[in-house]
């Protein structure tokens, strides 16, 4: 079948907004007609290169939509289910899915050989992030669906993807924080602010949210952060060890692949305390750390991919907090573009115009 889509054929340089092949679903695997999709920092990392890979591609993997066609095997969904699709594919049987790390699964899958989409002269063309959905349609393995309300609106939806799930996940299952501990956030875009969404559902206190933006960090208080700070600020260290009694915070989440915030959080934890790698830097970022206080201190780095999100259990309860009130989804998009103005919506995230924006299919 033939489908619209924003094709990268060129890191660095715009997309283009092509028609191109796209196979039916085999066993295991599902149609999805697409009714949104976010746009990620992670999309537009790829598309300029930072992490390489192979060209023409179709990136775009926070999305959401509704059942059309399943394969054979597929027992999850059936069409006219309305679902979140994300990255993340699972066997549900490895070394990793048997320890519910399905994140890390090494089940080698056919998509992971030869995706779903080709050009129309029968090139194939990369199905970026697993999801290649900056684009009308989506196949993918039935592992990568979760369920939504009927409804639920599919732009709102999509931001469970990946931005809610990476950030809130990285509070509640990696760092698993609790009532009354100390956190900072650097980086209040969308992975941050879910972060800190989080960490005021866990309780935690203080909340402190990092940022060059006053924009965002203004945003950051609304969704739970209790004091802001700008990292230039030369006081801002100083002050934080003033709100945590002279110790620093239990846990840092450094929610933005930028070495200089990677650098820095360091300062801010306290003895026993984490600094948790959320955000994705660039290929051949390496930072400084000193393992004796690491040692001594009793402190870790820990990494944490997709919040360590398992759909089918974490999904539903981000639903109901959405549906009672007490996660903010709404508030998380800017603005709405059509696929054809991909281009202009990545520049608006690019210039820190956006929390999230999210393109919308008829």
């Amino acid at each position: 079948m033939q489908v619209k889509a924003a094709v990268c054929r060129e890191f660095g340089k715009p997309l283009s907004i092509e028609t191109l092949e796209l196979a039916p679903p085999r066993r295991g695997e599902v149609l999805v007609d697409l009714k949104a999709c976010a746009i990620c920092h992670s999309d537009i990392s790829y598309a300029e290169g930072a992490w390489g890979g192979d060209l023409p591609a179709v990136y775009g993997h926070e999305a959401a939509g509704e059942v059309s066609a399943i394969g054979s095997g597929v027992t999850g969904v059936v069409p006219g289910d309305h679902v979140i699709v994300t990255l993340i594919r699972s066997c549900g049987q490895c070394h990793y899915c048997a320890r519910e790390s399905l994140v890390m699964c090494e089940e080698v899958f056919p998509f992971d050989k030869q995706g779903p989409l080709t050009l129309t002269n029968g090139v194939a063309c990369e199905q970026g992030l697993r999801t290649g959905a900056f684009a009308e349609k989506v196949v993918v393995h039935e592992s990568q669906l979760a369920h939504i309300p009927p409804e639920m609106p599919f732009d709102v939806a999509s931001l469970l993807a990946c931005g809610v799930i990476t950030g809130f996940g990285a509070v509640v299952n990696t760092a698993r924080v609790s009532e009354g501990q100390s956190v900072a956030v650097i980086g209040c875009g969308g992975v941050g602010l879910n972060a800190i969404q989080g960490a005021a559902l866990a309780g935690a206190n203080p909340i402190i949210a990092l940022d060059l933006s006053s924009d965002k960090q203004t945003a950051s208080r609304s969704f739970g952060a209790t004091h802001t700070f700008n990292p230039t600020d030369p006081d801002h260290g100083k002050a934080i060890k003033t709100l945590t009694e002279g110790r620093g915070v239990d846990f840092v989440f450094v929610t933005v692949g930028v070495e200089a915030a990677l650098v820095s959080a360091s300062r801010y934890i306290t003895r026993n305390g984490s600094i948790i790698v959320v955000g994705m830097p660039s290929n051949g970022v390496r930072i400084p750390y000193d393992p004796g206080k690491l040692a001594a201190f009793n402190q870790k780095i820990i990494g944490s991919k997709m919040g360590e999100t398992r759909l089918r259990h974490d999904i539903p309860i981000l639903v109901e907090h959405y549906q009672k009130g007490r996660l903010k989804l709404d508030e998380l998009i800017t603005a709405r573009y059509r696929l054809e103005d991909i281009n202009e919506a990545i520049a608006a995230v690019n210039n820190g115009q956006a929390l999230r924006n999210v393109l919308v299919f008829k």
